[in-house]
């Protein structure tokens, strides 16, 4: 009865509309209430849910992806992207991926992606004759590789909610490899598609110009190079790294490129702060409500529960895979990471899955939801940046769809791709 009142009334929340924080908080206190626990409990079980070290890299990350933004690193990665692989067949749509690999690996976000690259690309690929659908699509799936790329702040979201004990630079090694994998096979999509619709080639600049484009590009890029490369050399923490990353992506914007006014700091700032809000307002409810989960021995009967349907840990594994694709297409990425990893890192780990793999898994499922209807983030900015209505870009989004699933299939049944990297640093 206890977990029908706490499932019950989040369910309850997230349908009369409440915000998915609200609604998990809700929901913690109502179980509380119900088990005759004392409430000051759900409240020390709230704070205590953001009272760890390490989120302090979020708004760090945060910070310096809307500096990024604002700052006009990501047209140099554009024009950059552009000279050295616009010369492919539909070559805007491989430039459209191998931008968002890039700013991706930079912003670790990826709604910043679409609203940055998107507002560049998208009328450039529309002024050249591709369909406003193709742009779009492209556009929007390509985006999730700010969330397996390293930095994101969703892989340190899940190494909290994971209990602590996964190594965030570990998992950022992870992501490398999957992140870059998936990025191919949206190239090779979008390539297929561009010839199947008779999209014609972008003519090569030569290579003076893609060595200035890259050398244009080169400042905004040394920004991966310091936040991932400080944690891995040991020189910083992920905290300290994120902070480097900000006041260095500050002082590129504003002294480098000189591109940053004050409006766009202004602006950089308060989109910082509301989205760091929002972030840190759900982890502390998710804390309590991961309390209640492990109270009512969630995590157990989950495993239970899937072994009974099958011990064969392929089949438990496309199960996760299928439970996880589905949640992301209803609720938000940051809700689900801390709802989904203390029932499923269980299961996990009854089936041998290390936890770096199954942290790449979920950041792969979850993404793709991201670009799902009826509650895909990415796929309504997309859209709005595009001025496409959501129904047609759906109907043609699907060879970017089966490209992501075909990544997440390798990245989940073959482990070497996201732990051959892990395994050669010792942090």
């Amino acid at each position: 009865m206890g977990i029908f009142v706490l499932l019950g009334m989040f369910a309850l929340c997230v349908a009369i509309g409440a915000p998915v924080a609200f609604a998990l908080g809700i929901a913690a206190i109502a179980a509380f209430w119900f088990e005759g626990l004392p409430l000051m409990i759900g409240y020390q079980r709230i704070i205590a849910g953001i009272n760890v070290f390490s989120l302090m890299a979020i708004p760090f990350f945060i910070f310096a992806g809307e500096l990024m933004f604002h700052g006009g690193i990501a047209m140099r990665l554009v024009k950059f992207a552009s000279a050295a692989v616009g010369a492919v067949r539909g070559g805007l749509g491989v430039v459209n991926v191998f931008s968002s690999m890039l700013f991706g690996g930079i912003s670790g976000s990826a709604v910043a992606d679409i609203s940055a690259l998107g507002s560049i690309l998208i009328p450039v690929m529309k002024e050249k004759g591709y369909d406003a659908d193709y742009a779009v699509n492209v556009t929007v799936t390509s985006s999730i590789a700010g969330i397996v790329i390293p930095p994101s702040h969703n892989m340190i979201i899940y190494a909290i909610a994971a209990g602590g004990g996964i190594s965030i630079s570990k998992l950022f090694m992870a992501g490398v490899v999957p992140g870059m994998l998936m990025c191919v096979c949206l190239a090779v999509a979008a390539y297929v598609v561009a010839v199947r619709r008779g999209y014609q080639a972008e003519i090569f600049p030569g290579f003076t110009s893609l060595f200035l484009s890259f050398i244009a590009a080169l400042p905004g890029l040394f920004t991966a190079v310091i936040i991932v490369g400080g944690v891995l050399s040991g020189i910083f923490t992920v905290t300290e790294s994120g902070a480097f990353g900000a006041i260095y992506a500050f002082v590129v914007t504003l002294l480098v490129y000189r591109s940053l006014t004050w409006e766009s700091f202004i602006t950089a700032v308060k989109s910082s702060v509301r989205t760091t809000a929002m972030v840190m307002i759900l982890i502390a409810c998710a804390g309590a409500f991961a309390y209640m989960l492990t109270f009512y021995r969630v995590p157990d009967k989950t495993v239970w529960l899937l072994t009974t349907i099958t011990e064969n840990p392929i089949l438990i594994l496309i199960l996760i895979n299928v439970v996880l694709l589905v949640l992301g297409m209803i609720m938000d990425m940051a809700a689900l990471i801390l709802i989904c990893t203390p029932i499923f890192l269980p299961v996990a780990y009854s089936i041998g899955l290390d936890p770096l793999q199954f942290g790449i898994i979920l950041m792969m499922n979850l993404g793709l939801g991201l670009c799902t209807p009826p509650v895909g983030a990415c796929l309504f900015v997309g859209c709005s940046v595009g001025k496409l209505p959501m129904e047609k870009a759906v109907r043609t989004i699907w060879p970017f769809y089966l490209a992501i699933l075909v990544a997440l299939m390798l990245v989940s049944f073959v482990p070497a791709i996201s732990l051959t990297l892990p395994g050669w640093i010792d942090i």
